[in-house]
């Protein structure tokens, strides 16, 4: 059974959201990819958050209106991460703000429009569920001391440049 359901809003969102699986793989959480759409499949959407009893996370990844998230956290009581999918409208901006603008009581965390956000979804559903699973908090201290390593060795070949 899956800890992190990853719901797309149309299959062509999968050219970002891919990111997030190849996060989640990294670490070992299991997860689920579906097209449910909240505006095309509502009662099937309703009907799949409510019977998805062994996820922990929900990940949803929407473009334009984007309510996919909003109407999942509506559902649930389970963390939301939301993925705005870039769009040539008005540069994103309502995709992000249908994620961002969540009323009181209906929480919403919303990552960037773009590849490298819904790498941070994948890893930030990863982080909420190390909170009760040591195996993965050691998992994500590895992850945050290559980060580390990466930008030491980055440093280093920088400040060596410069002294020539």
């Amino acid at each position: 059974m899956p800890d992190v359901a990853i719901l797309m809003g149309s299959d062509s969102d999968f050219d970002v959201v891919k990111e997030a699986t190849v996060q989640l793989d990294k670490f070992g959480v299991s997860y689920e990819v579906r097209v449910l759409s909240a505006h095309r499949a509502p009662h099937k959407l309703a009907e799949f958050v409510q019977n998805s009893k062994s996820v922990k996370v929900f990940i949803c990844a929407a473009g334009g209106a984007a309510h996919l998230a909003g109407v999942v956290a509506a559902l649930t009581t389970r963390p939301v991460i939301g993925i705005p999918i870039p769009t040539t409208t008005v540069q994103s901006l309502d995709s992000i703000l249908s994620m961002l603008q969540m009323p009181s009581g209906i929480p919403v965390a919303c990552v960037a429009a773009s590849k490298g956000g819904a790498a941070n979804a994948g890893i930030l559903a990863a982080q909420i569920l190390a909170l009760s699973n040591d195996s993965l908090a050691r998992k994500m201290e590895e992850h945050k001391r290559e980060l580390e390593k990466g930008c030491l060795e980055k440093d280093a070949k920088l400040q060596q440049s410069l002294k020539k």
